[in-house]
């Protein structure tokens, strides 16, 4: 019985112990229900997500809908809109506190101002278009309208009007550099085709790096990422250029010319243009591309390919280097955006060093030059100023690594390359030398053919 009596204590704290519990359960009961609801609201679709997807907007293209999980943008109301608002709705009385003379022909003004614009907007009230029209009109699809005057700039835009012009200046060079006599009408073509050529590559380039520029601030606001042109239009003028360019080149100057410029529409098109998106090594292909134009105004004036060719191919060839490397080191978060592969963006170290190498190989270069019987011993010395300070710039731009000394080498690289040129083409060894000595191309198949004859 002692046993008995010890053990009923426990088991009434037990049974109180629930019956509170319980009471408390049911008490709690309506804060759960609460609580639920507010997690339901939380977790399942209730009425604001239904008004958010009220407010996505639906856009047509080629007559297919398209939903576009975007909410709508607040708008801005137009001032004539906002009158007509005030006007209909309430109108607001201001107190009048004195004001000085000077503030009072300022309200003068100001009134006069705001009657003025009260008129213009009764006069225009049937020509102004509501602000949800004006959305409206935002969220679909416009028809692109191209005006005949500004297609002349929107072609020399989509042509990169300016490269070309590099281009067919150093292909210029190379025809004023073989050791030939000069020919205007062969010059004019191969000056011409090459252009064509050039626009063609360049135009080609731009389509298909349309999504790719749109990220980038220095290429977003070319014709095709603008829609200033359509894509159908750009092909049809790059193939207008480059078949051409191409026939030019290669019956009105000679088959070797045309092949070389029929190449360097491939290599830049299909070969650098996808390239700067896989590997650094798009750099070292442009490269080849900007040595091909000296080669071919070499090969327009001579018909074949000499060592004065290959020459003046590796001066452009490692010019390249510094003058891009420089420019890419300013760019870097441009092209990192666009999802380029630059040395400036994941090697730079590289990309300094590249730079600072080819610009000391310009000096060999140069040295080269009289030793292939090109040009005049004038020539090394009277380049080497030029070459030594271009490599000063690029020793520094490997040292500091800033965008101060990129901006000075990618300058310099812009007067470096025609004043090379220039001073090349005044060293030029004449041809009446050539013709002494023999040397020039074609010249022994000739003397062959003499002695052939009887």
């Amino acid at each position: 019985m002692s046993a008995a009596r010890r053990c009923r204590p426990p088991r009434a704290l037990a049974g109180l112990f629930v019956w509170r519990l319980r009471n408390a359960g049911m008490r709690q009961i309506p804060y759960r229900f609460v609580h639920l609801y507010h997690i339901a609201s939380n977790r399942l679709i209730t009425f604001q997500y239904f008004n958010f997807l009220k407010r996505m907007y639906v856009t047509q293209y080629n007559k297919d809908l398209s939903q576009r999980a975007k909410p709508k943008s607040d708008s801005i109301v137009s001032p004539f809109y906002e009158l007509q608002q005030l006007d209909q709705e309430k109108k607001v009385v201001h107190k009048i506190s004195p004001v000085s003379p000077v503030q009072q022909l300022w309200s003068e003004t100001s009134s006069r101002n705001e009657l003025r614009e009260r008129k213009s907007a009764a006069e225009t009230e049937d020509s102004v278009i509501p602000v949800g029209a004006e959305f409206k009109e935002d969220r679909q699809w416009k028809e692109m309208k191209l005006r005949l005057d500004d297609l002349p700039g929107i072609l020399a835009r989509l042509s990169k009007i300016k490269l070309t012009a590099l281009v067919v200046s150093t292909a210029s060079a190379g025809f004023a550099m073989a050791p030939v006599p000069f020919e205007f009408t062969c010059f004019l073509l191969a000056s011409l085709g090459t252009g064509l050529a050039s626009c063609a590559a360049n135009s080609i380039n731009q389509f298909f790096e349309v999504p790719f520029d749109s990220n980038m601030n220095r290429t977003k606001n070319r014709p095709l990422v603008r829609g200033q042109i359509s894509p159908l239009l750009t092909v049809c003028f790059a193939a207008s250029c480059g078949v051409p360019g191409i026939a030019l080149l290669t019956l009105g100057v000679n088959p070797l010319t045309g092949a070389l410029g029929a190449f360097n529409i491939f290599l830049y098109t299909c070969c650098y243009t996808p390239l700067k998106r896989m590997s650094i090594a798009n750099t070292w292909v442009g490269a080849v591309v900007g040595a091909i134009p000296p080669i071919m105004g070499w090969t327009a004036a001579t018909g074949s390919l000499d060592a004065g060719a290959l020459l003046l191919g590796g001066i452009l060839y490692s010019w390249q280097f510094p003058h891009f490397n420089a420019l890419s080191w300013g760019l870097r978060e441009d092209y990192s955006r666009g999802g380029y592969c630059m040395m400036s963006v994941t090697h730079p170290e590289l990309c300094r060093r590249v730079a600072l190498r080819h610009c000391l190989a310009l000096i060999g270069l140069s040295t080269v030059a009289p030793v292939l019987d090109i040009t005049t011993w004038t020539f090394p010395v009277i380049s080497l100023p030029i070459n030594l300070y271009i490599s000063y710039l690029g020793f520094r731009f490997y040292r500091d690594a800033d965008r101060s000394s990129s901006r000075k080498l990618f300058f310099c690289s812009l007067w470096h390359l025609p004043m090379l040129l220039l001073v090349m083409f005044t060293c030029k060894k004449s041809v009446l030398e050539k013709e002494d000595k023999g040397d020039l191309p074609g010249r022994s198949c000739e003397r062959a053919m003499e002695i052939r004859l009887p």
